[in-house]
């Protein structure tokens, strides 16, 4: 019995159609952190130690507040992703999909307490 229909094997569409678009959105943002990642742990390493005025000026350059956000809500977003494939290979039915929201709630909770401090430090 075959789950893929030869239309389907030849569109890139699981049985789910969900699948591909998963997989190339956890793909671009892994690729993404790939090269986040490190700018912002380099850039923020060097303001370390220093008062908060240094921290407030840091963050206040708006190379670093971009790349701050960028860091917060692809970093989130991949996490959610993420949690989302693991939740869906270990779970079933209703706990399948409170488990989905609720890790999608708290990655867009961390993003939107992210955003509102960084701009409460930035302007």
């Amino acid at each position: 019995m075959r789950y893929l229909t030869p239309r389907k094997r030849a569109e890139g569409l699981g049985s789910a159609r969900r699948g591909t678009e998963h997989h190339i959105a956890m793909t671009v943002s892994g690729w993404a952190l790939l090269f986040i990642v490190p700018v912002f742990v380099f850039a923020f390493a060097r303001i370390l130690g220093h008062g908060f005025e240094h921290f407030s000026a840091f963050f206040a350059n708006p190379f670093i507040a971009i790349l701050t956000g960028l860091f917060l809500f692809v970093g989130m977003r991949h996490f959610a992703k993420g949690a989302q494939s693991a939740i869906e290979d270990y779970t079933h039915g209703f706990t399948r999909d409170a488990l989905v929201m609720l890790a999608n709630a708290v990655a867009y909770l961390v993003i939107a307490a992210g955003f509102y401090a960084l701009i409460k430090l930035a302007l």
